[in-house]
C-alpha cells in the first residue's frame, strides 16, 4: 500500500511538471507577439504622418495693381487739344499692339502749307504702358517706376540730340519729367519735347515736336513745351478715368498674379522724332 501511495505521488509531480513546461512554452508567443504589436505602434503612428499633416511656408503675395484698364488711346486728347497742338492734322493713327489692355499708342501729324511763306510741320504721340503686378517680379507700381526712370534716360540719349535738357514736370501723375532737345535732319531743324509721366503702374510718354519746312521760322521751344504738358496732363488723366475712381481694382495685399504673371516686356522709346 506505501508503493502504491509512493507511486501515486511520483506520477503527480511528474504530471505537474508537465503542465508547468507546457505553460511556459505558451507564453512564449504570447509575450512575443505583444512586444511585436507594441514594437510595431511607433513605426505606423510615424507611418500615418503625411507631409501635408507639416506645417508649409505661406504662398508669397504682392500687392495687386491699381489700374487694370487703359483708355482709347486715339481718345486721350480732346478735340480742341489736338486742333490746337496739330492744326490741320490727319486723323489719329493707331499702333500696333497684341494686348490693348497693356499696351496701345496713338499719333498724329500736320503740315500746315503757307505756300511761299514756307510750312509748320507739328508731329504728336502718346504711347501707353500698363505693368501688372507679378508675385516673381514686383508690385506694377513699382515694376512702372523702374520703366519710367529708365524712358527718361533714353529719352535724353538720342542720336543726334543737341541742346538736351531735363526738369520735373509738376502735376502731372505721380511724377513726371520733361525732357527737351534739337535735332537736326534733312527737312530742317526740329524742336522735340517729350513729357514721360507715371500715374500707379501705368506710364506716359508724349512725343512732341515741330519745325519751320521750306524757309519757315523755326518754332518756339517754349510754346511747344508748354502745350506737350498740357497734352500730357490730359493723357494721364484719360487712364485715371478708365479705371473709374482711381483706384482701379482691387488692392488688396494677397492679389495673385493676372495672366501669364508677367508684366509687358519694356519697349524702346519712343521719343524719337518723326517727319512723317
Amino acid at each position: 500500500m506505501q508503493r502504491r501511495a509512493q507511486r501515486a505521488d511520483q506520477r503527480d509531480m511528474r504530471a505537474r511538471g508537465v503542465s508547468r513546461v507546457l505553460f511556459g512554452v505558451a507564453a512564449v508567443p504570447v509575450m512575443l507577439v505583444a512586444t511585436a504589436c507594441s514594437s510595431g505602434s511607433g513605426d505606423d503612428a510615424k507611418a500615418s504622418e503625411s507631409p501635408s499633416s507639416a506645417s508649409q511656408s505661406p504662398s508669397p503675395t504682392v500687392q495687386a495693381a491699381a489700374y487694370r484698364e487703359l483708355p482709347e488711346s486715339c481718345d486721350v486728347l480732346a478735340k480742341k487739344t489736338l486742333e490746337d497742338l496739330v492744326p490741320k492734322g490727319v486723323k489719329g493713327k493707331e499702333g500696333t499692339s497684341d494686348d490693348i489692355s497693356t499696351r496701345a499708342s496713338c499719333s498724329w501729324s500736320s503740315l500746315d502749307n503757307n505756300g511761299v511763306d514756307g510750312s509748320q510741320f507739328r508731329w504728336l504721340n502718346v504711347s501707353l504702358l500698363r505693368f501688372e503686378s507679378d508675385v516673381t517680379r514686383g508690385a506694377g507700381d513699382e515694376l512702372a517706376r523702374e520703366y519710367y526712370e529708365k524712358q527718361v534716360q533714353d529719352v535724353q540719349a538720342v542720336d543726334g540730340a543737341k541742346n538736351v535738357k531735363a526738369a520735373p514736370a509738376t502735376g502731372v501723375g505721380d511724377q513726371a519729367t520733361a525732357v527737351r532737345y534739337d535735332l537736326k535732319k534733312d527737312e530742317g531743324a526740329f524742336k522735340q519735347q517729350t513729357v514721360v509721366a507715371r500715374v500707379e503702374n501705368v506710364v506716359v510718354t508724349l512725343d512732341y515736336n515741330g519745325a519751320g519746312l521750306a524757309g519757315d521760322k523755326t518754332p518756339d521751344a517754349d510754346d511747344l513745351m508748354k502745350d506737350a504738358q498740357k497734352a500730357a496732363k490730359e493723357a494721364v488723366a484719360s487712364v485715371t478715368k478708365a479705371n473709374g475712381s482711381g483706384t482701379g481694382g482691387d488692392t488688396s495685399p494677397e492679389a495673385a498674379p493676372t495672366g501669364s504673371g508677367a508684366s509687358p516686356s519694356s519697349p524702346k522709346s519712343s521719343s524719337s522724332s518723326k517727319s512723317s
